[in-house]
C-alpha cells in the first residue's frame, strides 16, 4: 500500500497548530483555500485542483475530532478515496505535527505520489511555521497591565529574545572595556623611549672628541675575534649533521601518496522567517571511493531540524552529524535539511565541516 506521510517540530503550542488545522481562513493561507457544503456539517471542500500532485478538487469530512490532539478526515478526490489523519503532539520546545494520507479506493502513480509528498512537506515546513508566527505575534497583548510589564510571546520567550538581549548586553560591555582599552594604551607613555633615549642622546652632540674616542675602548663590541671562533666550531659540525639529515626523508615517498580529502559547499536552500532550508554537497575527487565520512553543521542554540535527506543523522548539542553509504570515486552526495532557528531573520547555520576541514559557501 502506498501511502503519504510527513512530520515537523513546530515552536508553538498545540491549540495554536490545532486553530491554523480547523480555521479556514488559515487553512486557506498555508496550504488550500476551503469552503464548506451547504447544509452538510464538517464536511469542507479543498481547491487544490492546481496544486502539484493532485487532479482536482478534494471534497473532506471529518471522522474524529480530539481537540487538539487528532484530526481524522475521509477525502474524495474525483473518486479517488482516502484516510487522511493529523496528529499534534505537545513537545518541550512547542508540538510535533504529523500527516499521514492512505488510500482505501484507488491509487497513486509514483510520480503523482512523489509530487504530492512534496506539496505536503513543503506547505508543514514552510508556509505553516510563516502562518504560526505570524499568528503568535497577532496574538501578543501590547498593551499594557497594571505591572507595567507587556505580555511575552508565549512561544520563544525563553529561547528566543532573551538570549539576544543577553547577548546584546555582553557585546556591549565588551565594547566598553576595548573602548576604555584603547583610550588607555593611547594615554600611556611609549616603553620604547626610555631604551632609545640614552642612544640617541649621544648623538647629536659630535663636538665632544672624548665621548667619540672612548666610545670603542668601553662597548665589548671590539672583541671580533669571539664572534669568528664560535662562528667556526659550528660551521665544522655541520657538515656531519646533513649527510645524516638528507637520507632521512628519502624513504618516505617510497608508500602510495594519500587520497585527496572530500570536500563539501554548504548553500541555503530556501528560506524563511524563523527557519531555513540547508543544503550540503558532499564531493570525492579521489580516485577511489571513501568508506566512511562526516559532515558535521553546527546549529544555532534553540535550534530543530526536521525532514533530513540523503544522509543518516545524529544530534549532540548544537552539532548535527551526517553520515551515509560509501561514497565512490568522483561520485558526490547531497544532504538537505530543514532547520527552525530561534533567530527570526537567519539564513544558515554557524558552522560545517567534512572531516574535519570546513565546508565552502560560508
Amino acid at each position: 500500500m502506498i501511502e503519504i506521510g510527513a512530520h515537523v517540530d513546530l515552536s508553538h503550542p498545540s491549540d495554536r497548530v490545532w486553530l491554523a488545522l480547523t480555521d479556514r481562513e488559515l487553512l486557506g493561507r498555508w496550504f488550500a483555500e476551503a469552503d464548506m457544503v451547504e447544509g452538510v456539517p464538517d464536511r469542507l471542500v479543498l481547491h487544490t485542483a492546481d496544486l502539484p500532485g493532485f487532479d482536482a478538487d478534494v471534497e473532506v469530512e471529518v471522522t474524529e475530532r480530539q481537540v487538539p490532539e487528532l484530526l481524522a478526515l475521509r477525502c474524495d478526490e474525483a473518486g479517488r478515496l482516502t484516510e487522511l489523519t493529523c496528529t499534534v503532539t505537545a513537545t518541550r520546545e512547542g508540538s510535533r505535527l504529523a500527516v499521514r494520507e492512505v488510500p482505501t479506493h484507488g491509487a497513486w502513480s509514483d510520480e503523482q505520489r512523489d509530487a504530492r509528498e512534496q506539496q505536503l512537506r513543503q506547505a508543514l515546513t514552510v508556509r505553516l511555521p510563516a502562518i504560526l508566527d505570524w499568528l503568535a505575534f497577532q496574538q501578543v497583548d501590547l498593551r499594557r497591565g497594571e505591572a507595567g510589564l507587556t505580555t511575552e510571546l508565549p512561544v520563544i520567550a525563553a529561547t528566543g529574545p532573551a538570549r539576544r538581549r543577553r547577548r546584546t548586553v555582553v557585546v556591549g560591555l565588551v565594547g566598553v572595556l576595548l573602548a576604555a582599552g584603547a583610550i588607555t594604551w593611547l594615554t600611556l607613555p611609549d616603553e620604547s623611549n626610555p631604551v632609545t633615549a640614552p642612544t640617541s642622546s649621544p648623538t647629536p652632540t659630535p663636538p665632544q672628541p672624548s665621548v667619540v674616542a672612548a666610545a670603542p675602548t668601553t662597548q665589548p663590541r671590539a672583541t671580533a675575534s669571539a664572534r669568528p671562533s664560535r662562528t667556526a666550531t659550528p660551521t665544522s659540525a655541520r657538515p656531519t649533521r646533513t649527510p645524516s639529515a638528507k637520507p632521512s626523508p628519502t624513504p618516505t615517498p617510497t608508500g602510495p601518496p594519500p587520497p585527496p580529502p572530500l570536500v563539501a559547499r554548504y548553500d541555503t536552500a530556501s528560506s524563511r522567517l524563523f527557519g531555513y532550508t540547508g543544503e550540503v554537497v558532499v564531493d570525492n575527487p579521489g580516485p577511489a571511493p571513501v568508506e566512511q565520512w562526516v559532515v558535521v553543521v553546527t546549529l544555532a542554540e534553540g535550534s530543530s531540524v526536521d525532514d533530513v535527506d540523503g544522509a543518516d543523522s545524529s544530534r549532540d548539542g548544537q552539532a548535527l552529524t551526517f553520515t551515509g553509504a560509501a561514497l565512490p570515486a568522483g561520485g558526490s552526495r547531497t544532504i538537505r535539511f530543514d532547520v527552525r532557528d530561534s533567530r527570526p531573520k537567519a539564513r544558515e547555520p554557524e558552522g560545517c565541516t567534512v572531516g574535519g576541514n570546513p565546508c565552502a559557501g560560508f
